[in-house]
């Protein structure tokens, strides 16, 4: 007897002939995630993953494997001969062990005979366990419609037995679908939508920008921590690190002060592209949600997406804070978010925010200021470093 982890996949199972892509992408995931461990393996049995480790790292093993994306369940093990003596101890063994202080009544158990050439079937297999889990455990009846307890029979090459599904994130492998550049501040949103593009495949990078020595050395560290907690799911992260102090100097000297924070965001825009045409970045990434402040109303976006011909995603558009709260507490970087720093938008910050923008007119503040020249200054005495996960 070995103690596994099963692990499931999720849309993967639907790439047809680049099924094998994709299962490779995440099968190295999965080992780079558990390299920490001693006395641990990866390998298939029939077409399923399964990663083997002891009593000491199981529980890491699957905090470690249920942030990666592409994986819908895991689930811890035991790994025993293909024999139905063996199937029937440790059927009972989990069930004791799970009921164990527990207010649990019925059970069911489901089998799933992968192996065909295995000598009885599914369900004969399962009525036998059953058998005896209410012959070993007092107080328990069979419910096969609503029971508080499944036992889960998996016969492969090697026979598994558990009653545990972990739901997982699921989505592609980070890096099956191109590359993102996540514009990434000190707040709750940006961090959420780059998790939420992550998990669609694509490879991230952060381009987080400040006002020092107007924003604080904290403030920026701050949203390294966001980008350290990111990588639990996204993998390394390269973070640019841009100062638009100068930038927003100029723009308050030379600008009406109402489009100040939309000229601002359309700079940012701007120099996001440079750095996603230089690094053979694929889109932008941004935590903008409809009406939430007055840059992100309907007006206001399409001025800033006129800034850029990249694509840019938004995917927390129709959501309300609620929801992103929710994600945000749900991946861990809720409790960063909210320590009070002060972020690069709060510098020149105007009483009254254009809320119904023309184009033509902020075109025409533009005008003033020397765009090429400040965007290639800022660029070029950006820092960069890797965040390794």
């Amino acid at each position: 007897m070995d103690k596994v982890v099963s692990v499931s996949f999720g849309e993967l199972t639907l790439k047809g002939l680049n099924r094998s892509y994709f299962e490779n992408k995440l099968i190295k995931q999965v080992r780079d995630s558990i390299k920490e461990f001693t006395n641990t393996s990866v390998y298939k049995d029939q077409g399923k993953l399964f990663i083997y480790g002891d009593d000491t790292n199981i529980n890491q093993i699957i905090d470690k494997v249920k942030k990666i994306f592409g994986i819908v369940l895991v689930s811890p093990c035991y790994r025993i001969e293909k024999e139905i003596n063996e199937i029937i101890k440790y059927s009972v063994i989990v069930a004791k062990e799970t009921i164990k202080n527990k207010n649990i009544k019925t059970f069911k158990v489901v089998c799933k005979r992968s192996d065909k050439r295995f000598p009885m079937n599914s369900m004969e297999i399962a009525k036998m366990v059953g058998h005896h889990i209410l012959e070993e455990i007092d107080d328990i009846k069979v419910d096969v419609h609503k029971p508080d307890l499944f036992v889960y029979i998996d016969i492969r090459g090697r026979a598994y037995v558990y009653t545990q599904k972990i739901r997982t994130f699921g989505g592609l492998p980070v890096g099956t679908n191109g590359k993102g550049l996540l514009l990434l501040s000190g707040g709750i949103d940006s961090p959420v939508a780059g998790f939420m593009i992550a998990k669609r495949g694509v490879e991230i990078s952060a381009v987080h920008y400040h006002s020092y020595p107007f924003t604080s050395e904290r403030a920026e560290q701050k949203v390294k921590n966001l980008a350290k907690i990111l990588t639990n799911y996204c993998g390394d992260i390269k973070f640019y690190s841009v100062n638009l102090l100068k930038i927003q100097k100029a723009i308050n000297e030379k600008c009406p002060e109402d489009e100040m924070t939309l000229i601002s965001r359309r700079f940012m825009m701007k120099i996001a592209q440079r750095i996603a045409e230089d690094n053979d970045i694929d889109a932008l990434i941004t935590g903008e949600s409809l009406g939430q402040v007055a840059s992100q109303t309907i007006k206001s976006l399409n001025v800033t997406n006129t800034a850029v011909d990249i694509p840019v995603f938004r995917p927390l558009i129709g959501m309300d804070k609620t929801e992103i709260t929710d994600i945000a507490n749900d991946i861990d970087t809720f409790e960063t978010s909210i320590l009070p720093y002060e972020d690069c938008c709060t510098v020149f910050l105007p009483k009254h925010p254009v809320t119904r923008p023309r184009l033509k007119d902020i075109e025409r503040s533009e005008e003033a200021l020397d765009a090429e020249s400040l965007i290639s200054d800022a660029i070029e005495k950006m820092n960069v470093i890797n965040i390794n996960s």
